[in-house]
């Protein structure tokens, strides 16, 4: 008997309480003591640090289980006490991140522990993660996400070693709650230090007995704001202070944190400080530790500039996750000296290096204006300074690798090409198969044993059962079983909404943004339901729409197509014509919990995103491991996933990235809008009164950007319209496929047989040996 089961079987047998909460925390707490030894074990090698504003854990209680090898035994001592297994559901979801980028972090935390990789994860604990979303006549309304409010028994506070943090108006205090991260096996926990911010005084009782609230309270309020949400709305000056006050406070304490235990063995020997600790920046947020590790080093340390710059260089690695320019970090000199003026000093220091080191290339004046870290505009460039200061940068697909070597970054790679190179993303198979989708887990297991759980290409021997009728069928019951559990959380959460398992399901989920294109799918539904009402498609398979995303509570363009969707959907359910044939969903808050629910029972995923805008994605590899077919763009990691398994069994539409690059300076949507009645007809939806937007003039906004662009986009940026009869046809395709379920059952199950690559264990075990050098 383990010691979590000693422990949990003597809590059920000394205890009468069986609610919930108290017994969500006694199975955390038994967890964390079975934990800790391992945890506790001291660290003789080399560590790798990744810096990331986002950290989309998830619910941790069962992926904790899972990895201790502790679940079967819960399940069986659950049910032995009249318990529920899947009780905790509605306990905890930490939502500390905004989609790919923080999940991917919390996949790389997983595999690295399981790989027994030496990576601890470095964030903020924003007290309010990314808000719950809930609908009100088809709008987006965001309310406050208290993920601790059940409590947080898996961090554990580490007073003695909270730091201080210094901004032009303001100090607090950083105080670290490290987590643990736990290997499958249980052979290896990792950290994820996650920092609070705590004022540097306690509550003024004097003030406030004097009724001087503003002098009680004001400091604590200041200080506290600095981790309360994750991405405040930068739409004003003071949500930019925030968010670079955000940026700054975890990358200064963590490089505290880490010089504090580098100096405890190797004293002021900073030369060794790039062979004991690897940083990994994931994006431009954290880019900031850059010139903060330059301070520290020359403002405290006492070392030159010559001395310091190469410690930092090879100390550092930047993860690029966009080619888009509007998401590379520029922040105005002005702002960045009214919060940090001190680390300003150190870019000033970094300009002036790098046009030195231009000039010795042979790039002189004019010429070396787009390496500048601080430009004309007086804005500073975060993503060159992460080229610049770093020994490497990698991007996370191979298209989008290549998209940075010879187009975004161009000039950088002419300059630096070894420094360039591609890591492809990954998931980690433990919780998006293992633990989200069980019983296709326990069929897999059946056929090719359970080694797939650590070596993901393992999956490659499923490939012969692809030809075996009684495996498909039990695929096809599986798929349909997963069907009914989301059915019914469906009916549960979504005003009562009954889904027709006996549907396709095709699955969007994913941030809501233009470049994702959830509004070309609407467009799509739309057409659909028209010719369908019109009598045009007499063998159409029965479809249910699931959308599942979040728009950032400031982007109203992104707010406007998740309500044109909703209204869509309103007209689409509520039409008795389409009973049982056409139907869509757009599930409320979607998040990591919900997708568990989502991935199991797509039969299609969404992935269409304009050719040459997605990096990688990461929903793909999921649904993909899971048994959908990719209906996308070649675009991202569509193409490896295509490359993998076959274009024959998933569905590429649209222009790739060399026709939009033809088409561009001669593209106009406003011509294809009049020469096709399909897609005049939907996009006329959006002012003809078919749809209402409440008066907000949305949906006006949304066609005037199609057809004669904004201030800022010429029309039609994403080319929705230059894709769509390609994207209808290819989804008519796909239906008519699904008619013949054993055919496409074996497409299903040749994507879950080659999605061994995409695995974090692959990618995590290539940054540790390419650029960490663990």
């Amino acid at each position: 008997m383990s010691l979590f089961q000693n422990e949990l079987t003597e809590y059920l047998q000394k205890t009468d309480s069986k609610d919930m909460l108290s017994l969500y925390h006694a199975v955390s707490e038994a967890a964390m003591k079975q934990a800790k030894p391992t945890w506790n074990k001291p660290r003789t090698r080399k560590t790798a640090c990744y810096f990331s504003a986002e950290f989309l854990i998830g619910r941790m209680i069962y992926a904790n289980l899972l990895n201790l090898g502790v679940l079967p035994e819960l399940q069986q001592l659950f049910l032995q006490s009249g318990l529920d297994p899947n009780m905790f559901e509605g306990v905890e979801d930490a939502a500390l991140g905004n989609g790919g980028l923080g999940r991917l972090a919390a996949c790389f935390l997983d595999s690295a522990a399981t790989q027994e990789i030496p990576l601890d994860g470095y964030g903020i604990r924003y007290k309010y993660g990314l808000f719950k979303q809930y609908f009100k006549e088809g709008f987006q309304q965001e309310t406050a996400d208290d993920w601790t409010q059940f409590g947080d028994p898996w961090s554990v506070r580490k007073e003695k070693e909270k730091v201080r943090v210094d901004f032009a108006d303001q100090s607090v205090w950083a105080v670290p709650y490290d987590m643990p991260v736990i290997g499958y096996g249980g052979k290896c926990v990792n950290t994820l230090r996650l920092w609070q911010a705590e004022a540097m005084h306690a509550f003024d009782l004097t003030s406030f007995n004097d009724m001087r609230c503003n002098d009680a309270f004001g400091a604590q309020i200041a200080a506290e704001s600095i981790s309360s949400v994750l991405y405040p709305n930068d739409e004003t000056q003071e949500g930019k202070r925030l968010r670079l006050k955000q940026q700054y406070f975890f990358v200064s304490a963590s490089l505290q944190s880490i010089l504090r235990q580098f100096k405890a063995v190797h004293g002021n020997n900073f030369s060794k400080l790039p062979q004991q600790y690897a940083i990994q920046l994931n994006d431009t947020h954290p880019a900031v530790a850059i010139p903060e590790l330059l301070r520290i080093l020359m403002g405290k340390e006492n070392l030159t500039l010559d001395e310091a710059f190469p410690i930092v260089q090879d100390t550092f690695a930047y993860t690029n996750h966009t080619i888009m320019a509007e998401a590379l970090e520029k922040w105005d000199v002005s702002l960045f000296c009214s919060v940090i003026p001190e680390v300003y000093a150190y870019v000033v220091m970094l300009q002036n290096k790098l046009k030195l080191d231009l000039h010795g290339k042979g790039i002189t004046g004019g010429a070396q204006a787009c390496y500048h870290l601080i430009d004309e505009n007086h804005r500073i460039h975060m993503a060159r300074m992460a080229i610049y200061a770093t020994h490497s940068t990698n991007g996370v697909a191979a298209l989008h690798t290549e998209i940075l070597k010879h187009d975004a970054l161009k000039e950088w790679y002419a300059v630096y090409p070894e420094r360039f190179s591609n890591k492809t993303n990954g998931i980690t198979q433990r919780r998006w198969l293992g633990l989200c989708n069980p019983e296709y887990a326990g069929f897999i297991s059946e056929r090719i044993g359970n080694g797939w759980l650590t070596d993901l290409s393992q999956l490659k021997k499923l490939e012969p059962y692809v030809n075996d009728a009684h495996s498909l069928r039990q695929f096809v019951e599986i798929k349909r079983r997963n069907k009914e559990r989301l059915a019914g959380h469906v009916h549960l959460y979504e005003y009562g909404m009954q889904l027709n398992i006996d549907s396709i399901f095709d699955v969007q989920i994913k941030r809501l943004h233009e470049y994702k294109r959830q509004l070309m799918n609407a467009f799509s539904i739309l057409d659909i339901y028209f010719q369908l009402k019109d009598g045009k498609l007499p063998n159409f398979y029965p479809m249910t729409f699931l959308f599942g995303a979040k728009a950032a509570p400031g982007y109203y363009q992104a707010k406007g197509i998740i309500k044109y969707i909703n209204e869509i959907a309103k007209l689409v359910n509520n039409d008795p014509d389409m009973k049982d044939r056409l139907a869509v969903v757009f599930v409320q808050n979607y998040n990591v919990s919900y997708a568990e629910k989502l991935i199991p029972a797509a039969d299609i995923s969404e992935q269409i995103s304009t050719a040459g805008t997605e990096a990688s994605g990461t929903g793909n590899m999921k649904l993909m491991l899971n048994g959908a077919v990719t209906l996308g763009t070649y675009d991202g990691a569509n193409i490896e996933i295509v490359q993998q398994a076959g274009e024959e069994n998933n569905y590429i539409f649209g222009a790739r990235v060399e026709d939009i690059r033809g088409a561009a300076d001669n593209y106009n949507p406003k011509a294809i809008y009049h020469a096709n009645a399909h897609i005049k007809r939907v996009l006329d939806s959006l002012i003809d009164g078919t749809f209402s937007d409440g008066g907000t003039n949305w949906f006006r906004n949304i066609f005037n950007s199609i057809l004669e662009g904004t201030s800022w986009h010429r029309p039609d940026q994403y080319y929705l319209l230059l894709d769509f009869e390609s994207y209808v046809e290819a989804k008519l395709l796909a239906n008519r496929d699904y008619q013949d379920s054993m055919s496409f059952a074996k497409k299903c199950l040749q994507n879950t047989a080659n999605a061994g690559t995409f695995s974090s264990d692959r990618t995590i075990r290539q940054y540790a040996e390419d650029i960490w050098q663990l």
